[in-house]
């Protein structure tokens, strides 16, 4: 495996956990409890991080087992990804008073890095995908 492969895909899941991080510090900052639907993006992530992480364990004995797992770790993106859009869309079509919208707003800046978490797990599912075509 070259080396430039291995140092995109360990910055891709790098960049996936910086953006978890984030996401608990912004809920703490702005006094956020969790919703449902950031329940239910973060079990999806979980399960994305667990499909990298035997991608990642099988790419070198077993590299198109690896690439299934990395399919399912994109497929659970396209999951969040609709997740995300489902929270904006009941976010957004409440109650325009102001003290809800700036709950809205503040519950906008928890969503998106969870959105941004799963574009790294999928990022990190491609090079998966790049590094199988390299080596198989």
């Amino acid at each position: 495996i070259a080396r430039e492969d291995i140092f995109a895909l360990s910055r891709s899941i790098d960049d996936m956990l910086d953006y978890a991080y984030t996401t608990v510090d912004e809920m703490e900052i702005l006094k956020v409890n969790p919703t449902n639907h950031m329940s239910r993006i973060a079990s999806l992530l979980r399960d994305a991080a667990f499909e990298i992480h035997m991608a990642v364990q099988r790419l070198q004995e077993h590299p198109h087992v690896a690439t299934e797992h990395a399919q399912r770790a994109k497929a659970l993106e396209n999951r969040v990804e609709a997740v995300y859009r489902e929270a904006l869309a009941e976010l957004f079509g409440g109650p325009e008073e102001v003290s809800q919208i700036i709950k809205m707003l503040k519950k906008r800046e928890v969503y998106r890095p969870l959105s941004n978490a799963a574009d790294k797990g999928d990022e990190a599912g491609n090079i998966i995908a790049d590094i199988v075509v390299k080596i198989a």
